[in-house]
């Protein structure tokens, strides 16, 4: 059971997924930051020197693999081994995957990212779920208490592209990803502390389990049409979040890229490695993130339904890529690298488009699911991330292909496109969603 404690007007659990999440991400995004310039880095300098087309195949592969295994992973958690042993064994799991890839063996490097998209798969979805058990089903902090773990998600990413980025591109490649693999070290053992935090909600969870498989064997009750309805709002939704995610998720592909070849690396006569740039997102995150969950609890009645956010999110990440056409064009015309701030400008306006999609789609799964498949769901939700980033390690391939202004004008539009149609698609999915918001 809790201790009864509060944490920022939320359980006391929260603090310890909070955490939990927050040393995963370190972990994943630390890794991130430097793995594409890893593989495309010559061999003189200690990379693997791929193409950029095949680095950011594997890249795309791989990001795709490490959401896409969600899916077996909230299966896992709700048939076998629950979500605290899940998120448990996938951390395990994934500080093992780190730790390979700080092996100087290219075998190692692939045993690496394969154990991480293992170890992800059980993690991600679960620990996500675990917050949902935190919260009563019409409890109003839910989804601020998403925002917050949210928040916790980007702290990780801010600060371990500081620590493993200067480490790789200026020390060792592999000292980078043994710094990651200590942080998820730090996470697990955090999350064991921190178990009693989380034990109420779990066991009200396994409650609802017991007590639906208890009405379905006395009355062959399956799935009513209202919960079909819900979960079909999840497989709508799902496209949208893919578009979403295919344009957000270049910022570890050919964003990076354009940081490291077409931005200039210094500010205020500071000179920085380009994987920095990775902790900019973040950085902003972490800022907007409680004005963003004060927001949704200040304008109560009046704040805009799951779809209606979505659609922001769209629209968000459609402007940025706009915003940076005549960056590119600036950079490829002249052969120049062109100032940090089209950077900047770009991660600011994903920043608010991530925060009206994200942390809102994990608390509508957990609202819309049946209690005894929200692992599963979550999954689910998570292989829209997992197409995403395949997207985007695809439209990344077309990095020294295509006239950048062609190609991010191409990512703009379509996710400009996909969030007009879904502003004409709220009013019925919310007639769908039968009264959850």
């Amino acid at each position: 059971m809790t201790d009864g404690k509060q944490w920022f007007g939320h359980p006391r659990g929260l603090a310890t997924l909070f955490f939990t999440e927050m040393w995963e991400r370190f972990s994943y995004y630390g890794m991130r930051a430097i793995l594409l310039l890893y593989m495309v880095a010559p061999a003189t300098s200690g990379g693997l020197g791929l193409t950029t087309e095949r680095g950011a195949s594997i890249y795309g592969w791989y990001t795709m693999g490490v959401y896409a295994m969600s899916i077996p992973g909230g299966w896992i958690a709700d048939k076998f081994l629950g979500l605290y042993r899940s998120v448990l064994l996938g951390g395990v799991i994934i500080a093992l995957g780190h730790f390979s890839m700080a092996s100087s063996s290219q075998q190692m490097f692939f045993v690496g990212l394969i154990l991480i998209v293992i170890g992800t798969g059980l993690l991600k979805p679960n620990v996500s779920g675990i917050v949902g058990t935190l919260y009563d089903r019409d409890d109003k902090r839910r989804d601020a208490g998403f925002s917050i773990f949210y928040m916790g998600i980007n702290l990780g990413a801010f600060i371990s592209p500081l620590i493993c980025g200067p480490l790789a591109q200026r020390v060792n490649w592999h000292w980078g990803f043994a710094a990651a693999g200590f942080g998820m070290t730090i996470g697990v053992i955090q999350y064991v502390l921190g178990r009693r935090h989380i034990a109420e909600g779990l066991a009200r969870h396994a409650a609802e389990r017991t007590e639906e498989a208890r009405v379905e064997a006395e009355h062959r009750v399956t799935f009513t049409p209202q919960e079909w309805r819900r979960i079909s709002v999840i497989g709508i939704l799902f496209v949208f979040s893919m578009l979403f995610w295919g344009a957000f998720e270049q910022a570890g592909s050919s964003l990076n890229l354009f940081a490291d070849r077409l931005t200039r690396l210094d500010f205020a006569g500071i000179n920085f490695p380009s994987s920095t740039f990775q902790s900019v997102q973040p950085m902003f995150v972490i800022i907007f993130s409680p004005i963003f969950a004060l927001l949704w609890l200040r304008l109560g009645s009046r704040e805009p339904s799951s779809p209606t956010k979505f659609a922001f999110g769209l629209l968000l990440v459609g402007l940025s890529f706009l915003l940076l056409v005549p960056g590119a064009a600036i950079a490829q015309k002249y052969g120049i690298r062109v100032s940090p701030m089209w950077l900047i400008g770009v991660y600011l306006l994903q920043t608010w488009g991530e925060l009206c999609l994200s942390p809102v789609g994990l608390s509508m799964v957990t609202k819309l699911s049946p209690p005894k498949i929200v692992g599963l769901m979550m999954g689910v939700w998570f292989l829209s991330l997992a197409l995403g980033n395949k997207l985007g390690g695809y439209a990344a391939g077309f990095f020294d292909r295509l006239p950048l202004p062609t190609l991010f004008g191409a990512v703009a539009a379509t996710t400009l496109a996909a969030g007009l149609i879904l502003v004409t698609l709220v009013k019925p999915i919310k007639r769908l969603m039968g009264g959850v918001h």
